[in-house]
């Protein structure tokens, strides 16, 4: 075989695998291990192909001859952890997981890793329930913490005149703090099966204008299946959203989620849910909603392990429920009607040093309305836009020191409709495990 030869069979086993052939890889390179052992790419390559292929008793060997010329590889590290964890070594596996958890990996990474460790330590105990939770703290300012518009008059087409807007309606700037905590159960039923509930409450004041202070509590409980490449979660969920201190809305219904690892490098995220939002004002009411919604996402680990690509993409409806009758909607609901709306986003996380964490991410939503606004005179059309950008350190396991830069900008066809927003905080979080 010669060198050209030999480099298209490496370089198919590769795509092999990363389209789940892993099988078909491991028949194309198994015959030449004896030749070959030793060399850290064959190697890496055939441990692969043979964890993913349900034979982690050969991929040990493998990676054993890999760590032994390159021992800080880190994708190599993990793939040793989880093939021991397949044969059943646990205090191995937690050493190799270990080892790899202090090499900096990425935060997806990291939180896959820590997974790991959770489910040896609960089975090293025989422990059946698992608590986590965190508090954190933020402080920050936002350039318009009510997200309307920067004009303060506006033309009015039905009146075919210019209509001056309440100052509540128009943009406001203020410095903030938020305080959350949340925290979640989970209860083992046997191997695979459990159950789940958990809660989160989230209050932000604001320096001068307490008139938009805000406090959500969201609640969830539900079932969960985890396997060893996949985790199911189906949740009920409950949410009640205060303003100003009275009740303004609350929320109920389902979702459903999937995740898939493929490898350490590849995980697929899918999700879908069904919820229905009701505003306690009667005023707002005609404002009430049904929304379905439906996502899919992607997870790539570069080769490093310290760094992370990941893109996503949902579409959503949101049904005007409300049989409340007003000028501006004779036959009920919505002013604007229903909504369709589809969106992408795109982000990247790479370590920076021993602690710190860098990421960003950026997205855009389009969003198109049943109804003319009678106000307006035309149907609805907003596209939305949001960039996210920040760090985070690890001064300890369970500390983390966030600072962040968001941005929020919505393009409308209806100037009312129309804003942008700029937020930047920082933020100290605890976890609890």
């Amino acid at each position: 075989m010669t060198n050209a030869d030999y480099e298209k069979l490496l370089n198919d086993a590769e795509a092999w695998i990363k389209n789940g052939r892993p099988a078909d890889a491991y028949a194309l390179l198994e015959p030449l291990e004896f030749e070959h052992a030793g060399e850290v790419r064959f190697d890496y390559l055939i441990g692969i192909a043979a964890l993913d292929s349900g034979k982690p008793d050969k991929a040990t060997f493998a990676f054993e001859r890999v760590l032994a010329v390159n021992p800080d590889l880190f994708a190599a590290r993990l793939d040793m952890a989880r093939a021991l964890y397949q044969l059943g070594d646990l205090p191995r596996a937690r050493t190799e997981f270990s080892v790899a958890l202090g090499q900096n990996p990425s935060k997806a990474a990291r939180a896959n890793i820590q997974q790991y460790l959770d489910a040896i330590d609960a089975q090293r105990e025989g422990k059946r329930m698992r608590l986590a939770g965190y508090i954190e703290g933020s402080i920050g300012h936002d350039s318009n913490i009510n997200s309307s518009t920067g004009q303060q008059q506006i033309f009015v087409d039905q009146f075919a005149s210019t209509a001056t807007l309440d100052p509540s309606n128009v943009k406001v700037p203020d410095s903030f703090y938020t305080v959350a905590a949340g925290g979640e159960i989970d209860f083992r039923l046997n191997g695979n099966w459990g159950i789940y509930t958990g809660i989160d409450a989230r209050q932000r004041s604001n320096n001068t204008h307490n008139q938009f202070d805000t406090l959500v509590l969201d609640a969830r409980a539900g079932v969960m299946f985890a396997s060893r490449a996949d985790r199911i979660r189906v949740s009920m969920l409950g949410s009640q959203s205060d303003l100003d201190g009275s009740r303004n809305s609350d929320a109920s219904g389902m979702k459903g989620e999937l995740r898939h690892v493929f490898s350490p490098a590849n995980q697929m995220n899918i999700f879908a849910q069904s919820v229905q939002y009701r505003f306690a004002d009667a005023v707002m009411q005609p404002n009430d909603i049904d929304q379905l919604a439906i996502g899919l996402g992607w997870l790539h680990a570069l080769t490093d392990g310290q760094s992370s690509l990941s893109a996503s993409v949902h579409y959503g409806t949101e049904k005007d429920v409300s049989p409340i009758i007003t000028v501006a909607s004779p036959g009920g609901g919505r002013n604007d009607g229903g909504k369709r709306y589809s969106g992408f986003r795109v982000g990247s996380q790479t370590a920076l040093g021993e602690r710190t964490t860098l990421f960003a991410s950026a997205g855009l939503q389009t969003g198109d309305y049943s109804k003319a606004n009678y106000y307006f005179l035309r149907q609805r059309h907003d596209r939305l836009y949001d960039l996210r950008l920040g760090a985070e350190w690890h001064w300890d396991t369970l500390w983390t020191l966030r600072p962040q830069l968001t941005y929020v900008r919505n393009d409308s066809n209806i100037t009312i409709y129309g804003y942008d927003r700029m937020a930047v905080s920082l933020t100290v979080r605890r976890e609890f495990r």
